[in-house]
């Protein structure tokens, strides 16, 4: 079977209004003088830090990335996921189609990509094809509880 190469972006992109940085703002602003109020410093840098990360991931755009199935597995970017290493796969159909692959990572194994351009069935039928498992899998409940709270 002929290679399937497609282009994604990595996530969606959200537009956000001033109101969602001004508020992010208050909120670093108050949790830190309260942690210093209560003496806990190290949890005030800790609550910036984390406010500036946020706030430069919001304004931060999603990059184009391009994806390759072949007779070796799925490549993503500069980085190969052999067949053997791939426990499972799943591709959504519905919303936005999507394909998750369950690798054999300790440290986030779900993979989620989305498939732009290409027909989902066609990458289906690769993965049948070099023997991967489907099993069926959604995104996770912080992604839901992420994309709730508009973050």
């Amino acid at each position: 079977m002929n290679n399937i190469s497609w282009s994604a972006f990595e996530y969606e992109e959200k537009k956000r209004s001033p109101d969602w940085f001004w508020a992010l703002g208050i909120i670093v602003v108050a949790g830190s003088i309260t942690a210093i109020i209560l003496g806990d410093a190290f949890f005030a840098i800790l609550l910036v830090l984390g406010g500036v990360s946020l706030g430069f991931f919001a304004v931060r755009k999603p990059q184009l990335i391009t994806h390759e199935l072949s007779d070796k597995g799925l490549k993503i970017k500069d980085k190969m996921y052999l067949y053997k290493d791939i426990q499972s796969f799943f591709v959504r159909t519905e919303h936005t189609p999507a394909l998750f692959i369950k690798t054999k990572r300790i440290f986030l194994p779900v993979i989620v990509t989305y498939l732009d351009n290409v027909y989902p069935e066609n990458v289906k039928e690769f993965f049948i094809e070099n023997n991967v498992p489907e099993e069926e899998m959604k995104e996770h409940y912080s992604e839901k509880i992420v994309e709730r709270l508009d973050l």
